[in-house]
């Protein structure tokens, strides 16, 4: 690892001080790339068809919103499967229309085949 030395600086008080900087990409740089790499993937899952499994057995199916940091998620159209103790039959859905899933209650989410088709930069190795 090289480092180089910048011209000095003024500073307040008449002081002067340098700054080293590092050849190469910083921490932080690396980290922001990471960050908008899956910032751009999350962006080409909006509007894209979700199953959400939730951690008391439901399941809401709907269109991809929003998501924050807490891993909250926002979808639109979202229908609601109760948990059927018959395995082959999920019963009826209850339309909800826009719903929030709080994350901590999100067990498994799952993006429907002909939804990846069309979303760029997501293939089935990622």
């Amino acid at each position: 690892m090289s480092v180089r030395e910048t011209a000095p600086r003024a500073t307040t008080g008449g002081k002067t001080d340098t700054m080293i900087e590092e050849n190469g990409p910083s921490a932080h740089e690396s980290e922001v790339s990471s960050s908008s790499q899956a910032r751009q993937k999350l962006e080409g899952l909006l509007n894209k068809n979700m199953r959400i499994r939730m951690t008391d057995g439901r399941t809401l199916v709907g269109l991809f919103l929003c998501t924050d940091r807490d891993c909250n998620v926002i979808l639109g159209s979202a229908q609601e499967f109760l948990k059927s103790s018959d395995t082959f039959s999920q019963g009826e859905p209850r339309v909800l229309g826009l719903a929030m899933i709080p994350g901590h209650h999100v067990v498994s989410i799952e993006v429907e085949a002909d939804s990846l088709e069309d979303a760029e930069g997501f293939g089935a190795n990622h």
